[in-house]
């Protein structure tokens, strides 16, 4: 049962009690009032009677007095009381005001008609008297005829006395008795009544005060904890426990949204953290690799919840090329034109579902009629497109992209600028270390490489062959044809040094008409077969000018293995001085080095 409906029913309870104590209280006052009255009525009705018995017999006194002394005055005071005397009705008519009814009043009135017969003896008497005869007056005023009749009206006085005096006892008693009783019934109630009201104070005190104090209590040592998952119970009672319960709710609610802000500030605040953690790395990247491990290692802890992908652009075939993926990315493809994106198209993030609606890209494969909650960021930085940032949900059933974007533009920005640091690095190093007529690294990046190189082969035991290579002539192509004939021979020459290896970069030019190609793992034999075959290759070129044919290109090549023939910091010495005997020796031809030049070198 509701508290609610449990304090109802006291309430009625106690206002029935309360309506059935006044209810007894009246009783008891009215029988009270009936107590009084009763005892009133009998104090009136003895007044009334108590000179009945002087005024029935004081003709009868008067009578005898003036008979036994002879004195005219109660002779006089006779006559007079007798003439004053009035109708039995009119004598009595007092005493039946005073409360006597009217059994007890016939009663009465009997007794005083006796006394009233007794007034012709008490006449002749008197007339015996004046004519002198004492005796007979005598005889009847005090013979036993006259004393039975007056005993017989003084019987029925008596009689009537006892009979009002009983019936006036039985009333003041019945009226005491009903009088206590209701008296008794009344403390009773109110007794029960106060019981009832303390008994609902009490419960009233320990449901709507005592309870909810100790709940409210408990709850605040918990809120001063900082425990603000404690929930304050649900008052609604207009009180002052009520607002108090009110006030720790909205003390509650306060913390929870402090803690909230304080979540989204750490939150932000380690965002921001590990953007500024990714931008330092994307800073220090020296290669393109190193800016694809970056960024495939941080997005993961920046956006866990998006798989994506990072396109680069290429501009020699104007395709979006991925570069990198992390959290395995599924409907995005690893390459398409630069038109498929609308991010790319228009030089804005693109998200066709979300919050607004707008077109899906070609790119991202469609599943149904709705398009994916995907991103798409493009890497902009100089007002120049260098790529796409494409994010997708890992969970196609999930809410979709969450968080706030401008983390994600952010990052896209810092991508965009770490990639065009790095193309214009790129940039920067081939035109300081390739050479800008053929395209091959020039002596300052051979410099660089020889030494890796001759490192990498002492670390792994392995042989290093260096081939020196030198244009036939040259000088008098030039003279003949023109520096563009020049100019021709040596990209021609280079095109084929830099397919002479399987791996791109170990063909140099090493200033004018000479060329250098590292062989690591090479044999003497290996290297020398490989010599040959340049040779050939570039002694069957069919070059031509405007001038006309410009003839056969022939070249010159010298052959050196580091640790065969010399030791590693004499390699390019020693291919050197193998180039140099082949053109003594005629030109157009491999000469391989001799191993006595390591013993004369000793």
């Amino acid at each position: 049962m509701r508290l609610a409906t449990i304090t109802n029913w006291a309430y009625g309870a106690t206002v029935v009690l309360t309506i059935a104590s006044s209810t007894t209280m009246l009783l008891a006052s009215n029988a009270q009032q009936r107590e009084r009255e009763a005892v009133e009525q009998r104090y009136r009705l003895d007044q009334a009677t108590a000179t009945l018995g002087d005024d029935i017999f004081a003709l009868s006194d008067r009578a005898r007095q003036y008979v036994n002394s002879g004195d005219a005055t109660y002779l006089v005071g006779y006559r007079a009381e007798a003439a004053a005397l009035k109708p039995v009705e009119q004598r009595i008519a007092h005493i039946g005001d005073a409360g006597a009814s009217e059994s007890e009043l016939a009663a009465l009135g009997e007794a005083v008609r006796l006394a009233d017969l007794l007034r012709d003896e008490q006449s002749a008497a008197l007339a015996a008297h004046e004519k002198g005869d004492e005796a007979q007056a005598r005889q009847i005023l005090f013979g036993a005829e006259y004393e039975r009749q007056l005993d017989r009206a003084e019987m029925d006085l008596r009689r009537f006395q006892d009979r009002l005096e009983s019936r006036t006892e039985r009333q003041v008693a019945a009226a005491t008795d009903l009088s206590r009783l209701w008296k008794r019934m009344s403390e009773i109630v109110l007794a029960l009544t106060a019981l009832l009201v303390l008994c609902v104070l009490y419960f009233v005190f320990k449901q709507r005060v005592l309870h909810p104090v100790v709940k409210l209590s408990d709850v605040v040592n918990r809120l001063a904890r900082q425990d603000f998952e404690a929930e304050p119970p649900a008052i609604d009672q207009i009180d002052e426990i009520g607002d108090m319960a009110q006030a720790i709710r909205i003390f509650r609610e306060n913390g929870l949204e402090r803690l909230r802000l304080e979540a989204e500030r750490d939150a932000d605040r380690a965002m921001r953290d590990l953007l500024s953690r990714m931008t330092q790395r994307l800073q220090g990247c020296d290669t393109m690799d190193d800016l694809k491990e970056v960024v495939g290692r941080f997005m993961p802890e920046i956006a866990p919840g998006l798989a994506g992908c990072l396109y680069l652009l290429d501009r020699r075939r104007n395709r979006v090329v991925e570069a990198t993926n992390w959290l395995d990315p599924l409907h995005s493809r690893p390459e398409f034109s630069a038109l498929a994106c609308w991010a790319l198209r228009r030089g804005v993030p693109h998200r066709p579902a979300g919050a607004s609606i707008d077109v899906p890209c070609d790119h991202v494969e469609r599943a149904g009629d709705a398009p994916l909650d995907t991103l798409c960021l493009p890497l902009i930085a100089q007002r120049e497109t260098l790529g796409l940032l494409y994010l997708e949900p890992r969970d196609a059933q999930g809410d979709g992209l969450t968080g706030p974007e401008i983390y994600l533009d952010i990052l896209a920005e810092n991508i965009g600028l770490a990639v065009a640091n790095l193309q214009l690095r790129e940039t920067l190093r081939e035109m300081a270390l390739a050479d800008p007529l053929t395209g091959l690294p020039n002596r300052r990046q051979l410099d660089q490489l020889l030494e890796v190189q001759l490192a990498e082969a002492g670390r792994l035991g392995r042989d290093l062959g260096c081939l020196m290579v030198d244009v036939d002539h040259f000088k008098r192509f030039n003279d003949v044809h023109g520096h563009d004939a020049g100019d021709m021979i040596l990209r021609e020459v280079g095109r084929v040094l830099a397919n002479a290896t399987r791996e791109a970069g170990l063909a140099f030019r090493y200033g004018g008409e000479e060329f250098m190609v590292l062989l690591p793992g090479f044999s003497a034999d290996q290297a020398s077969a490989r010599a040959e075959e340049i040779r050939q290759r570039i002694a069957g070129l069919q070059l031509g000018s405007e001038a006309g044919n410009l003839g056969p290109v022939t070249v010159s090549i010298g052959v050196a293995i580091t640790p065969l023939h010399c030791p590693p910091d004499r390699l390019v010495r020693t291919a050197d001085a193998a180039l140099l005997r082949a053109k003594a020796m005629g030109r157009d031809r491999v000469e391989m080095a001799q191993q006595r030049d390591a013993f004369a070198a000793t």
